[in-house]
């Protein structure tokens, strides 16, 4: 057990390694191409910043895949499967129609029409929903047209909901990268811990996925200095989906052996906990799906394409509610990680309320952090050099203290002096608080300072999508 384990950690470190390397490079690509669009409506960085960084992460995903074909325990992937191909040419698909749009920001409904063939060229070539396990019912299986619409179907939502939630500095990166590790715990422990072959190629994509994610992240990190663009975004979208779909299509329930009262529906009454959390891959990004539909009901309802571009998406809102742009980026990834490993965790015990109480509790612990922006705590005086430079008392909080001090022992002349002193104060304060966002104060970066809505610059359009 433990060889392929550093198989698959080899893999993960070249695929990393070489989407590191490569961002540097592509960065310099894709400002010498000018490929850097003009700040938006809904943007919330303040400088042209370069996109093109899914060119680097599809030359980490083949070297992932060439890494893997060469390692004795993951070449019989390749020998026993024809999904790795049919996932590197439907990437290679995708790849294409997203560089396309960073450079020339082509139509929402061409990229559409992409998405779904780079769908039927995996599905051409294999990797498709055969059938599905249903409680109660049993392993239905699916008419081929109906697996090509299901396998379409669930590439163009996932790809979508990554794409969609890409608003934020290493925000796509890192909640994919979440999911992947959720997605790779479960499917690993299909192929060893009950032999299933067929799990093998999903988790060989989870692996490569993390890779291509940890590899883009330390350039994407706020502030970041290359965006991954829709060319990485709907890329690693489509390996998120292409993993669900190889893993709750391919793998035979019969397999298992855990049939319950001598059935098959029995037994897949029994199994239903672990093929919950991938029947659908919404289920492990369930934050950007949720993010999705708002999108698309909010836009419909205001009489706009749902493609149409706004600033009401979950991390824009937090934004608005006081969080500072790496704050929000965390409490996504908190919530995310609560949501895909403790699907897994439910999966492997379904009968145990410890992960109910402990899914509860993060959720307790997340609800809280979303309220705290509401309460700016403040260290007293004698603590002011021992905290960070956010809680401590401003110059103008501790004149207008002083001042009021001066007050009680000379109530007549000190009594004007220092109401006017707590004027200018609280105006200077209010100077101080705008003065990021109008001015661009030295120190201050991309979203660290907004905090509600009137305080964006006010652009006249929407130019095009992220």
């Amino acid at each position: 057990m433990g060889q392929p384990v550093r198989d698959y950690l080899l893999t993960l470190c070249v695929t990393a390694a070489v989407t590191y390397l490569l961002t540097g490079p592509v960065r310099k690509f894709a400002i010498a191409v000018g490929a850097m669009p003009a700040i938006r409506a809904r943007d919330v960085h303040r400088e042209p910043t370069p996109r093109l960084g899914g060119i680097a992460m599809f030359g980490g995903l083949c070297a992932g895949l060439i890494v893997a074909d060469h390692l004795h325990n993951l070449k019989g992937v390749f020998e026993l499967s024809n999904e790795p191909r049919a996932l590197l040419s439907g990437a290679a698909l995708i790849w294409l129609i997203g560089v396309l749009d960073d450079k020339f920001e082509i139509d929402a409904l061409i990229k559409l029409g992409g998405q779904m063939i780079a769908a039927a060229v995996m599905v051409i070539q294999g990797l498709t929903i055969l059938w599905l396990p249903i409680p109660g019912v049993g392993t239905v299986a699916l008419t081929q047209w109906q697996g090509t619409l299901l396998t379409v179907a669930l590439v163009v939502i996932t790809i979508n909901a990554v794409n969609f939630v890409d608003g934020l500095d290493g925000l796509a990166a890192g909640m994919v990268c979440i999911a992947s590790a959720a997605f790779f715990l479960y499917a690993y422990r299909l192929w060893m811990g009950y032999g299933i072959e067929a799990a093998a190629p999903a988790t060989l994509f989870a692996a490569i996925l993390m890779g291509m994610c940890l590899g883009f992240l330390p350039h994407n990190m706020h502030p970041a200095r290359i965006f991954m663009g829709d060319s990485g975004s709907m890329l690693i979208g489509l390996v998120l989906a292409a993993g669900a779909i190889s893993i709750t299509g391919q793998v035979d329930p019969d397999n298992m052996k855990i049939f319950f009262e001598g059935s098959e529906r029995g037994a897949t009454h029994a199994m239903f906990p672990v093929f919950i959390p991938l029947v659908l891959p919404l289920t492990i990004i369930a934050i950007p799906a949720a993010d999705l539909i708002l999108a698309i009901v909010r836009r419909t309802w205001n009489g706009q394409s749902p493609f149409a571009a706004d600033r009401g998406h979950l991390h824009h809102r937090l934004l608005e509610i006081g969080h500072s742009h790496s704050r929000a980026v965390l409490i996504m990834y908190f919530w995310s990680a609560i949501i895909a490993f403790g699907a897994v965790a439910y999966s492997v015990h379904s009968a145990s309320m410890w992960i109910v109480f402990t899914i509860i509790a993060a959720s307790a612990v997340g609800l809280v952090l979303l309220l705290m922006p509401r309460f700016t705590p403040r260290a007293p005086h004698w603590a002011n050099r021992m905290v960070p430079p956010r809680y401590r008392r401003r110059a103008a909080e501790r004149a207008s203290s002083s001042l009021s001090h001066a007050h009680e022992e000379k109530p007549a002349l000190v009594a004007s002096g220092a109401q006017q002193g707590s004027a200018d104060a609280r105006m200077g304060e209010e100077d101080a608080e705008r003065a990021p966002v109008a001015v661009g104060v030295s120190g201050v970066n991309g979203a660290t300072a907004i905090g509600a809505r009137s305080r964006f610059p006010d652009r006249r359009s929407i130019d095009s999508s992220r």
